[in-house]
């Protein structure tokens, strides 16, 4: 496996987003190597359009099942995502074991956050080098026209399971990703910048008090989704300046 080399090369979301120095890696690569999640994935027509439009041919391989129960402690959740972590390093081995040539990874937004590619490739002990994509908290700060935190102030990122506890030990100023639809009770007086499929076919955004917005992002999610055939979103969540909850 050592042989093989690999470039992660995020690819924001889409065609539109591949950057200067994304396109000239692609252009070194001899093929793209993407996952298909279940049987019918609207998302791999992207990445087929992103290895179209610089001439590599897509390997497609299924995406193990992961245990997604609602219920799951974090324990459970942990080991659930190793078990699908090790069936996916079988999956890529034996792709990376069976060509020859540079392997282009195409890796929505970019591959530093909240995606598994690199510590995948570390995993399979291959040659690898990563080439930076247009981040969904990036579009999702362009397209509202805002500075995701105030001035001087971190701006926290974290995913829709972590969003009440990461509340409750003080932040404040928060990017949630991973949502898959969120509860937002509670957070009535709370201020929010929302998106979904930001950049690509099903764009929508509303901004707002939570309390006033809440109805209107359900809404927007679900026409995204009926658009587009899927839905990722995302959204900044900042608390009143009182502090108040």
């Amino acid at each position: 496996m050592s042989a093989a080399r690999v470039r992660i090369v995020g690819f924001g979301m889409g065609p539109q987003h591949v950057t200067p120095e994304a396109a000239r890696a692609l252009g070194e690569c001899d093929y793209a190597l993407a996952v298909q999640k279940g049987e019918d994935d609207p998302l791999l027509d992207v990445r087929r359009a992103v290895a179209a439009a610089h001439g590599l041919e897509l390997v497609v391989v299924r995406d193990p099942e992961r245990d997604r129960s609602p219920g799951l402690d974090r324990a459970g959740y942990e080991g659930a995502v190793a078990d699908w972590y090790d069936a996916r390093l079988a999956a890529y081995r034996s792709v990376l074991s069976s060509r020859e040539g540079v392997c282009a990874f195409l890796v929505w937004g970019d591959p530093s956050l909240y995606d598994g590619a690199i510590r995948v490739f570390e995993g399979l002990g291959v040659d690898f080098d990563v080439v930076p994509g247009i981040s969904a908290p990036q579009v999702l700060a362009a397209r509202h026209g805002i500075v995701l935190h105030e001035v001087g102030q971190p701006v926290h990122v974290t995913t829709a399971r972590r969003l009440r506890a990461d509340v409750a030990s003080g932040q404040r100023n928060v990017v949630v990703m991973l949502t898959s639809g969120v509860d937002l009770d509670g957070f009535e007086d709370w201020s929010i910048w929302w998106g979904a499929n930001l950049g690509g076919t099903g764009e929508r955004l509303v901004s707002g008090l939570v309390r006033d917005v809440v109805g209107a992002i359900a809404a927007a999610r679900a026409a995204a989704k009926a658009e587009a055939g899927w839905v990722m979103d995302l959204f900044l969540l900042r608390g009143p300046a009182d502090g108040a909850a």
